[in-house]
């Protein structure tokens, strides 16, 4: 007995000691950053920290190393507790609910659970098949891509922790509101194409319950790996172009755009957002430059969630098993729901 419990310890070792490990060179590489992007900038390069150039590049090179190392610690974390969800626990944790509870649970599951807009048509089908009311079902699609751990991880590295906050609660809320609104609607039903009541979605998949530390730990690194090289692109060229405004782009006409006097520029903010196609790593760095020149956080939150929230290729997707007038209703709800916090955040900060 006790040589076998020798042998579990030295093996839950061998799983947590490289985490262990990978977690402590995390810290210490992140401390470095601020002061190896100074020094590169302004002692190697020899630019000066009065300049466009020099405030731009600094800028650059701080932000790009900082995001990757939030985004591949917090990614991790995330895909660890994930590893304790599936899409049928899911379906059975919001089967039978009603509105208001029902949506409120499904909107918490979207912040937790690994489902893009590109899961939005299998997942879509699976919560009607499993008897879930379409406005619970709804509340869980917008939450999922608009408040994913990409936005969050980004948000607080560049804005803190109370922004963070703020973006989670407020698109829990548009979430959990918007779903209720659209399971009110009279008739929504009508607006689901008739296939999707006729299919039947199996039940088999790997119970979550049944994996070691080792295999959650290596879903965990594989999925960090695949988001990673998805999205690195994406958070260079946010950040570069975040770089070119922090240094070129002159305050003032940032803020008579984007500022609290433009009445126009919310709902302005939200429909160029909606046909743009992104995500959090190309434009929450975009989002950080506006805001330090002068642009107002409700504005550049609000085009940025309408960007995420909203994307094309997610409604093109969606068209698949919704017909185009629930579309359109889901589409005005959301963006409704999202000018109405750009109006509020410009009004009490």
């Amino acid at each position: 007995m006790n040589d076998k419990l020798v042998l579990e310890s030295s093996k839950n070792w061998q799983v947590w000691l490289p985490v262990l490990v990978a977690a402590i060179v995390w810290w210490l590489a992140y401390q470095i950053i601020q002061p190896l992007a100074n020094w590169l900038t302004y002692s190697l390069m020899g630019l000066s920290a009065q300049t466009h150039l020099g405030e731009a590049v600094a800028f650059f090179l701080y932000d790009v190393p900082k995001i990757l190392l939030l985004l591949s610690g917090m990614i991790f974390l995330v895909s660890t507790i994930r590893t304790f969800f599936s899409p049928e626990r899911t379906r059975a944790l919001l089967g039978g609910k009603r509105q208001g509870i029902g949506n409120v649970l499904a909107a918490l599951l979207g912040v937790v659970t690994p489902f893009c807009s590109c899961s939005a048509v299998p997942l879509f089908i699976g919560f009607v098949e499993s008897g879930i009311p379409l406005g619970v079902t709804f509340s869980f699609l917008i939450a999922a891509p608009m408040i994913n751990e990409v936005a969050l991880v980004m948000l607080f590295g560049l804005f803190g922790w109370k922004v963070a906050g703020l973006y989670l609660v407020t698109g829990l809320a548009i979430a959990i509101i918007a779903g209720i609104a659209i399971g009110l609607v009279p008739h929504v039903e009508d607006g689901v194409e008739d296939f999707v009541w006729k299919v039947v979605v199996g039940k088999n998949s790997l119970d979550t319950t049944e994996l070691t530390w080792a295999d959650r730990f290596a879903q965990a690194r594989q999925n960090t790996q695949e988001i990673l090289v998805k999205v690195w692109l994406y958070v260079i060229i946010g950040i570069a172009v975040g770089a070119a405004i922090h240094g070129y782009v002159p305050e003032d006409a940032l803020a008579n755009i984007m500022g609290k006097n433009a009445w126009w520029s919310v709902p302005a903010a939200v429909i160029l957002g909606v046909p743009m196609y992104s995500n959090a790593a190309g434009i929450i760095p975009i989002v950080h430059a506006l805001m330090e020149k002068g642009a107002a956080l409700g504005t550049v939150l609000a085009f940025m969630m309408s960007v995420i929230a909203l994307s094309l290729p997610e409604m093109i997707i969606l068209r698949r098993v919704l017909k185009p007038r629930l579309i359109a209703t889901f589409v005005a709800i959301v963006a409704t729901g999202i000018i109405f916090m750009g109006y509020l955040f410009n009004l009490v900060i």
